[in-house]
């Protein structure tokens, strides 16, 4: 059993990723099946985070929305957490979990002490994406199953699944 200082001690930690930009990392062993962090921002609807989104270009990439439910995404650039900063793997070691309209990051397997943090993105694809929507979310997470794109399978689409509006 944890002593109450393993308890207390930090979970996770923010820094650079060698994947992309800042990820999340495992400061001790986190066992499968624990609930890691809730993915916090701002909670809008879809038409106001199409409306601040607008003015990126399409091969932008970079957000932090996340949908929650048919009504709400959650912003994570306004008043966000570290968990804007897990990275996407196409062989993760944690999944977003969606609980009456918020989410959380779980661990699917055991991560151990210094490893990434990672989710699949299931990023939804849109009959109007661009011809080059799967080299704009391009993944290069360098898993042995990388399909090369944070883009779901059209065939496999799930109900629920993340998309970062470009």
């Amino acid at each position: 059993m944890n002593t109450p200082r393993e308890d207390s001690a930090p979970l996770i930690g923010v820094r650079v990723s060698p994947l992309h930009g800042l990820g999340v990392f495992a400061l001790r062993d986190i066992p499968c099946g624990t609930r890691i962090i809730e993915y916090l921002g701002e909670r809008i609807t879809h038409a106001e985070a199409d409306r601040r989104y607008e003015h990126k270009g399409a091969g932008d990439n970079h957000t932090f929305l996340f949908i929650a439910d048919d009504t709400t995404v959650i912003d994570a650039g306004v008043a966000g957490n570290e968990a804007r900063f897990v990275n996407h793997a196409c062989e993760p070691n944690c999944e977003s979990v969606i609980e009456r309209s918020r989410v959380f990051i779980d661990a699917i397997r055991r991560i151990r002490a210094g490893e990434e943090l990672t989710y699949d993105y299931q990023i939804q694809r849109e009959p109007d994406d661009p011809p080059d929507i799967d080299s704009v979310f391009a993944c290069r997470c360098g898993t042995p199953g990388c399909r090369g794109t944070m883009m779901w399978p059209p065939q496999r689409a799930p109900r629920a699944a993340r998309r970062r509006r470009p």
